[in-house]
């Protein structure tokens, strides 16, 4: 079973994650890249296993470059998980 906990610290981090991202932002910020949010987003839950660790890791990339479109099923995975 996963930690609820840590399945909020992934949503809260990517919610943050989503607020300060924007498309160019690589641009303003050299050396920036949505691969180090989304891992520092993914860190609480790095015990699970690979496969499903790669299937969350779209759910967050695309929560963070779209969150009004993504974040709802990057939650009800967050859920399913954490009930497990």
């Amino acid at each position: 079973m996963i930690d609820r906990a840590h399945t909020e610290t992934t949503l809260w981090r990517t919610a943050v994650s989503a607020f300060s991202y924007y498309p160019t932002k690589h641009i303003d910020e050299p050396g920036y890249a949505v691969g180090e949010d989304i891992a520092w987003c993914l860190e609480p839950l790095s015990d699970i296993d690979h496969t499903e660790l790669a299937r969350l890791s779209d759910l967050v990339a695309t929560a963070i470059m779209d969150p009004t479109a993504h974040r709802t099923a990057l939650t009800k995975e967050l859920e399913r998980l954490a009930d497990r």
